[in-house]
């Protein structure tokens, strides 16, 4: 699998120094960046890692305008490998008991970040390029995973995390639950400022809605990651034209 630009590719990760190299960009980005933690991140090493590194496919975005540096990454992990992981690292937050009833091929998508200097650009769409060929070649109906906001202040971001549940929570029949369940509707809808609550929303969850995304019910105080979490899924049957194209649209040429 691979998605190529005369700058960028994207690649599975095939050894354990292209693993070190995604660990070494979370690290910079969750850790240095954001201020999150973790008990197995190596700060002596700079990598950013858990216990779950090993089930995941890390899907790779690289510039070979600098010596093939490593610039992006996702973290995925087909339905069918998470029991040998001990479950999806979503369960921890959420109830996925909806999307194991569903029946359909689940993907969990994390870790995903950009190094600095490539965000706004066309980097994350060549990520997303070969994340839809991914999709594809495993048969993949339903992606999900927790997305977060920096910060562990709800009240912060009353107006996204509210406008989020009253315009976008998932259809009943897959709807994830948090565990430790903190209200979205933190504000009555008729107070909810749209246009705020979108200058608020982390450009990535604002993608995964245009491509017709939804949340689950609740959010997630991660105090250990320092964020506030949603989980976000999209179900790929329900993808119309317009955002499948937005979604797997060839940007090489």
């Amino acid at each position: 699998m691979n998605a190529q630009s005369p700058q960028f590719s994207a690649r599975l990760a095939r050894t354990d120094a292209d693993i070190r190299a995604a660990q070494r960009l979370r690290y910079d980005v969750f850790v240095r960046e954001l201020g999150s933690g973790g008990a197995l991140v190596d700060h002596e090493a700079g990598l950013e890692k858990d216990r779950f590194d090993p089930f995941f496919d890390h899907l790779l975005l690289v510039d070979h305008a600098r010596q093939d540096a490593v610039i992006g990454v996702y973290r995925l992990l087909p339905g069918d490998r998470a029991a040998a992981a001990g479950g999806f690292y979503s369960e921890a937050e959420y109830d996925l008991d909806a999307l194991h009833k569903s029946g359909r091929k689940l993907l969990e998508l994390g870790r995903s970040c950009l190094h600095p200097d490539y965000r706004g650009g066309s980097a994350m769409f060549h990520l997303w390029q070969a994340l839809a060929a991914y999709v594809a070649d495993h048969g993949i109906e339903i992606l999900f995973g927790v997305a977060s906001f920096h910060g562990t202040d709800v009240q912060k971001l009353a107006h996204p995390l509210s406008h989020l549940h009253y315009r976008h929570r998932a259809p009943e029949t897959l709807r994830t639950r948090a565990r430790t369940y903190q209200p979205m509707a933190l504000l009555p809808e008729s107070e909810v400022d749209r246009k705020r609550a979108m200058l608020e929303t982390p450009a990535l969850i604002k993608a995964y809605l245009r491509l017709g995304g939804c949340v689950g019910d609740g959010a997630f105080v991660d105090k250990a990651f320092n964020t506030t979490d949603v989980c976000l899924l999209i179900d790929t049957a329900q993808m119309n034209q317009r955002q499948k194209n937005l979604y797997s649209r060839d940007i090489a040429g």
